[in-house]
């Protein structure tokens, strides 16, 4: 092993230290002087000479250790030099070790025979002459270097030949096996893109799973505070925390459709609906929307629009909610009574709206990532007043699926940031321009009977409640089959209908009232925690009249009511 600051000890320089390492000697007398001898004589640093002074203690160390040699004395009492031999050479392990008699006693040829058929290599009277000794026990120890150099190159050899071998069989496998390894990887590809659209499909469902358990408390939560909308001389404190919960209630609800539109997105289930627009009536749209925003923290918003209108073939609701994002990011972000502006020109043929603030800003290293899923910028995180981390890969996402850009900009912490969306402008006018109806949600509609079918108790009471502030004949029902004899019993004009209910899902109610005779006479709107492209689908295909997801703002109820057909004739086909 190398020693600090030394060179990486090298595989030949190992092989070298193993084989250059003393050889083990095991010498066996009875005689501690002899061995003592023996010691003298062969003291060299390539032996280490290992001392038995009995056959019991010699078979201890060869069973212990592998020795080059044994020098044997003959006459031992318990079980002389001849008897030990034949053990050693009995057992596999020894077999092989060389052995040297010394003896003082036989000089006749049958006790020399007698040693040689034991097993000996050589056989030496004493008194030892020392060159002699020192020379065959150098003979042997050689021998055994060179069988050790040896044993260690053929296994090498084996081993580089085995490998060799293996080699030019994988290699033989291999290009016999190509078409079949071809297969089994496609096969495998195949199975692993079914797995993910499995994994993709399971993620889908949960998040419209947690977009509807979400959306379940917050339906009563904004029921609650558009009916203390109908309450007169609330205490400023109570109409502050009123104004408060109506605000937060708006973001969760923003923050969930955000969750659902990435997920929309990921599936390429999102359709833009173009159409000709301006883009001074988009943000006027947007700016409405993040007012509550610009409120809460105090912030002022000033918009830059050029004189002559910028016209876009753009969908603009989706468009609304890039600049939405854009704006509730930069209030999020700037500390209060901030500045923030909405700046648009034309540049290059392009429409060029920038969204900037004298917020914490953005670090540079930052800023490729900002678009990023779950993206946070760590100097936000001390401040972050919420949010999911996907407002503004949506944003990107939604810009891009009108073929436009958007980058983002900043000088730094504490220096404010922008971002800069590029659109293309719209082609050139058609020939008969589609006329756009100006509407207005419907504030107040006629008197009617509804029935409102929800299993969330408190979600179910504060619509009725609601309702009822607002003139209508209302009765309630918490599951399926209570809602198909609520409505056989009552004949309400209009049924509201959770999907997600006990006993008989709202498709199963909504299938079996269609059946009725009477059932066609009654307008059915889901209202639901479930938000997706399916539970819309097949609330169409159930004969639901329209969908709408909970929490529901008190405007949107009531210009869909009030937009719903008058009661059809029981003689009518439904």
């Amino acid at each position: 092993m190398s020693g600090p600051g030394e060179e990486p000890t090298r595989p030949g320089a190992v092989l070298s230290t193993i084989f250059d390492a003393p050889i083990n000697i095991l010498i066996v007398d009875d005689e501690p002087k002899n061995l003592t001898v023996l010691e003298t004589l062969l003291d060299s640093p390539g032996y280490r000479l290992v001392r038995a002074e009995s056959a019991d203690q010699a078979l201890l160390a060869l069973v212990a250790e592998e020795f080059a040699l044994l020098i044997l004395d003959v006459r031992m009492p318990g079980m002389t030099g001849f008897e030990l031999a034949q053990i050693i050479k009995g057992r596999k392990k020894t077999a092989r070790v060389p052995i040297i008699f010394l003896t003082a006693y036989y000089n006749e040829d049958q006790h020399v025979l007698e040693g040689y058929g034991s097993g000996a290599v050589d056989y030496l009277h004493k008194p030892v002459n020392a060159p002699v000794l020192r020379s065959k026990v150098a003979v042997f120890a050689e021998l055994y270097r060179k069988g050790r150099e040896v044993e260690v190159s053929n296994r090498a050899l084996l081993a580089e030949v085995t490998e060799r071998r293996r080699a030019e069989n994988e290699l033989q496998a291999l290009n016999e096996n190509l078409d079949r390894l071809v297969a089994e990887r496609t096969r495998r590809l195949e199975q692993l893109q079914v797995e993910l659209r499995e994994a993709a499909r399971r993620k889908d469902e949960f998040i419209a799973t947690l977009a509807h358990e979400l959306r379940n408390p917050l339906a009563p939560v904004r029921n609650a505070t558009q009916l203390l909308q109908y309450q007169k001389d609330i205490p400023a404190p109570a109409l502050h925390a009123r104004d408060v919960i109506s605000r937060q209630v708006g973001v969760m609800s923003r923050l969930i459709d955000d969750l659902m539109d990435v997920s929309r997105i990921d599936q390429g289930r999102i359709e833009l609906r173009r159409e000709r627009i301006a883009l001074a009536a988009v943000v006027d749209l947007a700016v409405e929307s993040s007012r509550p925003s610009m409120l809460e923290f105090g912030h002022r918003l000033a918009l830059k629009l050029p004189e002559a209108p910028i016209l876009l073939d753009a969908d603009p609701v989706r468009l609304s909610q890039v600049l939405v994002n854009l704006l509730t990011n930069a209030a999020k972000y700037t500390d209060r009574c901030g500045h923030i502006e909405l700046a648009a020109e034309v540049v290059g043929g392009e429409a060029r709206v920038i969204v900037s603030d004298d917020g914490i800003g953005i670090p540079e290293n930052e800023l490729p990532n900002v678009f990023n899923m779950f993206a946070q910028v760590e100097g936000a995180l001390t401040r972050s007043r919420g949010g999911l981390g996907i407002g503004l890969t949506l944003v990107r996402h939604l810009v891009e699926l009108h073929g436009g850009r958007v980058e983002a900009q900043s000088a730094g912490i504490g220096q404010g940031s922008a971002f800069v969306v590029t659109l293309p402008l719209a082609t050139a006018a058609p020939a008969t321009a589609p006329a756009v109806a100006e509407t207005s949600p419907a504030t107040t509609c006629r008197p009617m009977k509804v029935l409102v079918v929800d299993d969330h108790q408190d979600g179910a009471e504060s619509m009725s409640a609601l309702l009822a502030m607002q003139g209508h004949d209302v009765r309630m029902a918490h599951d399926g089959e209570a809602a198909l004899a609520a409505a056989d019993a009552f004949r309400p004009d209009v049924m509201l209908l959770d999907i997600g209910l006990p006993l008989l899902s709202g498709y199963e109610v909504c299938r079996r009232l269609r059946e009725q005779p009477w059932g066609g006479q009654i307008s059915v709107v889901a209202l639901t925690g479930w938000g997706d492209h399916d539970a819309v689908m097949k609330g169409e295909a159930a004969g639901f009249d329209r969908h709408l997801v909970k929490p529901v703002d008190e405007a949107l109820l009531v210009s869909t009511l009030a937009g719903l057909a008058p009661p059809r004739s029981p003689t009518n086909p439904t």
